[in-house]
């Protein structure tokens, strides 16, 4: 099979990685997929609506919070649904803008989750160490302005990204991953250098990674010190109860990719392995991020529990 493309063609329809799946595997697989699908939509269009319908939740840290579920729609949405279209189809192609489009989003998922997170941990840092000045500091424009500054630089970095692959022509057709990524796209380039292109992604990888991190610890070390200084018990309670999410989320997180770096790093891991565990990154987190705020987050489970009463008392 021919890798390549002639010299002036240029073909939208790329082939991609597939899974080696027996054909009596196929419909299971896919209905795991798509009950996994939809549990992530359900649970997280849940926290969606709760947060903009209900006025107890109308406040800075449930509107900083309703960015998570959004971003992680986005994040499974253009991951899960084309991959299990692929596996039933067994066609194992993708349309050239549609594979683009899939790894920007891909991509923004990924830092939209660590901006999201340091800007939380920012709201809780706010609430706990500053409780009698945190609303005159989270106005309605400040937190609006921490929301744009989160998705804006996510988008820009992203953007950049992208943008710089338009200096590379394309001579190959081939994804060699069961979804289209930037080192993906990379990889169709006509032997071209993409040192400029390697080395802004290695730099974002960094910033967003230096950057988020680093407003978690302050955040967090700060509500730490404040939990040791303050006598008062319900003050380590509270910072427990809003606090103990995040970090679960931000542990989540970091360990998968760290582990999906490493597997990149021996030769010896199977690729189906290799793609498997790279997909976990955006399946695991939509999916369980809903039920970890859900029990972790009183406020939540309190509004959750009370709209679900409402609904069975009400007349028919």
């Amino acid at each position: 099979m021919d890798n390549n493309l002639s010299n002036g063609d240029f073909s939208f329809d790329l082939k991609i990685a597939s899974f080696d799946i027996h054909p009596s595997a196929v419909y299971p697989i896919f209905i795991i997929g798509m009950l996994i699908y939809l549990i992530s939509v359900l649970s997280n269009l849940t926290i969606l609506l709760l947060i903009a319908t209900q006025k107890s939740l109308h406040k800075p840290m449930f509107y900083i919070l309703f960015s998570l579920p959004l971003n992680d729609l986005v994040g499974i949405t253009a991951l899960l649904p084309r991959v299990l279209v692929d596996i039933v189809t067994q066609e194992h192609t993708v349309y050239y803008p549609t594979c683009v489009i899939q790894a920007f989003l891909i991509h923004m998922f990924g830092g939209g989750t660590l901006f999201v997170l340091a800007a939380m941990s920012f709201d809780r840092y706010l609430a706990i160490c500053k409780p009698l000045r945190y609303h005159s500091i989270m106005t309605p424009l400040t937190v609006a302005g921490i929301i744009l500054l989160a998705w804006g630089t996510d988008f820009i970095l992203i953007l950049v990204l992208f943008l710089l692959q338009l200096r590379i022509r394309r001579c190959r057709n081939v994804i060699q991953n069961m979804y289209c990524s930037n080192f993906a796209l990379l990889g169709l380039s006509c032997g071209e250098d993409t040192t400029i292109n390697n080395i802004y992604g290695l730099f974002i990888t960094a910033f967003m990674q230096i950057v988020t991190i680093a407003v978690q610890l302050f955040s967090y070390i700060q509500i730490l010190l404040t939990c040791v200084f303050n006598k008062q018990s319900n003050a380590k309670s509270k910072a427990l109860n809003t606090c103990l999410a995040q970090l679960i989320v931000l542990g989540i997180y970091e360990f998968i990719s760290m582990f999906t770096i490493i597997t990149y790093r021996f030769p010896d891991v199977p690729s189906h392995a290799r793609m498997a565990i790279g997909m976990s990154t955006f399946i695991i987190l939509p999916v369980v991020n809903p039920f970890i705020y859900g029990m972790k987050t009183r406020d939540i489970r309190v509004t959750l529990l009370h709209v679900m009463r409402r609904k069975k008392t009400s007349p028919t």
